[in-house]
């Protein structure tokens, strides 16, 4: 509750109050009910603002209940009739409160729903009063034998019909004499006022002329109320703008010295608080402009879902204009009047930017009235909890000025992204489609704002990683989503499922990744000493071109061994820790020719990699396959020659000794291993009879027997 300079204000927030909230003026003879034209006939102004979540009340100093004393103390007693829970609850509020300013010999105060007028009792006769206004007038007043007061409303070329204050109280008009001054209240739009133009401004005009004949004396009081009913305009700078006219009418605005201060909701700003808001006053053609920025300080905002996000302002627009007459009789008039701009666009803005491997996306300039309620990331809806979900995160920072911004992380590798190869750009494109759900409060309107964001990545080829076992080596790729752009092979040979169980493969493939285990000796590997290296290309499917490729090379730990490959030579290991002498070197091995030593040695081993026809190798025809055969001697003594049959031989010195260990190679149709039992006490490996081969089956295929014995030998 507040005293201001001509009126008594109460707010109360509707939180409080509910929703519809209703006033009780009391006072020594009863309770009175302010309904709309209660309000209007007895100086109250009642209404709600949305805008503030709160109800306002305003009453005159002169209203129908207010306690006077001598017009320097006034006391109001109101009821606030609340709802809490379904039940009325009745406040009692009272206030005594004094003018700040002396009172003005006139003042006028165009309220929101009615004009109200006083004028001191013992102002004299204005000079230069107009004849013909008077003369109508003085005549009734002459020809009254009434001696109670009675009104007369001039009009424009209308009868003049004088009645007494108990009708004219009965149209809505109110009379009232204080200590020192009269007063008279009219709400707008009644029959006896009359609407005009000054200077193109819209102007409503209530003149009423009070009098009593009192036997040869006739006492006439003239009391005129008018206000300017421009309702504002909007101008695309950006100003909200009102009019009022100098001089309303010769009885209400004196001719000289205006005087214009503004101010808002009830209160004027000193004249450096205005021009720092912006607010501005102008005189041109004899007509007051007020224009005042849209956002200027002291008014208010609203946010609207028309199709997408408006808003709109009002402004409690607080006008004192004060004149002088010839006579230096002051007139203070009093605008309250509620200013608003049209519905207004509301853009909301959304910067995207790309950080390392991340979109980040600003939804900026959000009205405090106005909250992110859902997003939807391609499709994904995520909570308005703004909880963090996977990978991506949503923040929410409040700015100094009243807006909030939304801050919107979304990794690129975030399952929510949708990813495709763009032939176009060589390039990995990542696409994010972002709907905000905005929601207007307390209305509960929602709007959506749609933004789109998509960024180039660099691609490269998979990569496999790659593990050495005692068994082989054990490949693993993680699938990317872009990894369906390359195809691997072994060799020439496209991996497949199909590919991997005819050379005996381990693979396993699915939407995380890819296992390979490629057991030592299959398909596809090479050997170089007493390691195997196995290779997976990485092939473009539309040229076969290599892109890549995942090499790795292993130490094989196999005692024993034989094989033929299909270049025509023959790969042996052998141990010799059984059949050396103790301390033996097993460098000192070699094949049927003495000049074939091994290729590499370790302390027991012996590697052997030869052509099939060389190193001594008997070749033995058959009808239906050839056999390639070798045998391993141990030389005791060292000596330093070199290999004629094979220039990549690194044989150190050959000789015969206790052991021979045979290797046996035939051409045919399919690849098979068989094992034998040792062969006797000639010690020597002998090819074992085979089964028919299949007829369906193409020539040239390998087929490999390794026969191993690892009894004593009798030297030769």
């Amino acid at each position: 509750m507040e005293c201001r300079d001509r009126f008594f204000m109460i707010a109360a927030d509707l939180s409080f109050t509910g929703a519809e909230p209703r006033f009780e003026a009391v006072d020594e003879t009863g309770v009175y009910p302010i309904n709309e034209q209660y309000a209007a006939t007895c100086g109250y102004s009642v209404g709600v603002v949305p805008l503030l979540n709160h109800v306002e009340l305003r009453a005159s100093y002169f209203s129908c209940h207010a306690d006077n004393k001598d017009d320097e103390v006034f006391t109001f007693n109101f009821n606030l009739l609340a709802t809490h829970k379904g039940k009325d609850v009745t406040y009692a509020l009272n206030k005594t409160c004094s003018p700040s300013l002396p009172w003005s010999p006139r003042e006028v105060t165009c309220e929101a729903n009615y004009m109200e007028v006083s004028v001191r009792s013992d102002v004299a006769c204005p000079t230069g009063t107009r004849k013909d206004d008077w003369d109508a007038v003085v005549k009734t007043a002459y020809d009254s034998a009434i001696s109670d007061w009675q009104v007369m409303f001039q009009g424009v070329e209308q009868e003049l019909m004088p009645m007494n204050l108990t009708d004219a109280h009965k149209q809505g008009y109110a009379f009232d004499l204080t200590d020192g001054r009269l007063v008279f209240r009219t709400p707008y739009g009644q029959p006896d006022s009359f609407s005009t133009e000054v200077n193109g401004v819209p102007v409503e005009v209530v003149h009423a002329t009070l009098f009593s004949r009192q036997s040869w004396v006739v006492l006439m009081v003239d009391l005129v109320a008018a206000c300017s009913m421009d309702e504002g305009s909007y101008d695309d700078s950006g100003y909200m703008m009102w009019e009022t006219p100098e001089v309303l009418h010769p009885l209400v605005s004196g001719l000289h010295e205006t005087q214009v201060n503004i101010g808002v909701s009830g209160e004027l700003v000193e004249q450096p608080v205005a021009e720092e808001r912006g607010y501005t006053v102008e005189k041109l053609n004899a007509t007051v402009h007020i224009s005042i920025p849209y956002n200027a300080e002291g008014g208010y905002r609203k946010s609207v879902v028309s199709g997408v996000l408006h808003e709109f302002y009002v402004f409690r627009l607080y006008l004192e204009q004060i004149s002088v007459n010839e006579d230096h009789i002051d007139t203070r008039l009093r605008y309250h009047r509620t200013l608003a701009t049209p519905l207004l666009p509301r853009p909301v803005y959304c910067e995207k930017l790309l950080e390392e491997h991340m979109f980040t996306v600003y939804l900026r300039d959000i009205p405090a009235d106005v909250q992110l309620t859902a997003i939807y990331l391609n499709g994904h809806e995520c909570t308005a909890s703004l909880r963090n979900a996977s990978s991506h995160t949503i923040t929410e920072v409040l700015h100094p000025n009243d807006t909030r911004c939304y801050i919107v992380k979304v990794p690129f590798d975030d399952p929510v992204v949708m990813k495709q190869f763009s032939k176009e750009d060589a390039a990995m494109q990542h696409k994010l489609d972002l709907n905000f759900t905005l929601t207007v409060v307390p209305e509960n309107e929602s709007f959506y704002h749609l933004s789109s964001v998509m960024a180039l990545t660099e691609v490269s080829p998979p990569a496999f990683d790659a593990v050495c076992s005692e068994s082989g080596i054990s490949f693993k790729l993680d699938h990317r989503p872009y990894d369906y752009l390359w195809e691997m092979s072994i060799g020439s040979d496209r991996l497949t499922s199909e590919l991997a169980a005819q050379h005996g493969y381990i693979m396993s493939n699915d939407s995380q990744r890819l296992l390979l285990d490629v057991p030592l000796f299959t398909h596809g590997y090479e050997y170089k000493g007493f390691f195997g290296t196995f290779e997976i290309l990485v092939r473009d499917p539309e040229t076969s071109e290599v892109q890549s490729s995942t090499v790795k090379t292993c130490p094989f730990t196999a005692t024993e061994l034989i094989m033929c490959s299909t270049d025509g030579r023959m790969t042996v290991v052998a141990d010799l820790s059984l059949a050396i002498p103790s301390g033996g070197v097993p460098a000192r091995a070699n094949l049927v020719d003495k000049y074939c030593g091994p290729k590499e040695t370790d302390s027991t081993r012996a590697l052997f990699s030869f052509p099939l026809n060389s190193c001594g190798s008997t070749v033995k025809l058959n009808k239906e396959y050839v056999t390639y055969e070798n045998e391993i001697f141990f030389s005791r003594k060292l000596r330093a020659l070199k290999s004629p049959a094979d220039s990549s031989s690194d044989l150190d010195s050959l000789s015969l000794t206790q052991l021979a260990l045979g290797g046996l190679c035939i051409l045919h149709t399919r690849l098979k291993v068989y094992k034998v039992p040792p062969l006797g006490p000639l010690h020597r490996f002998k090819r074992q009879s085979l089964q028919d081969p299949p007829k369906d089956l193409s020539p040239y295929d390998l087929v490999t027997t390794l026969l191993l014995s690892t009894s004593e030998y009798p030297a030769f």
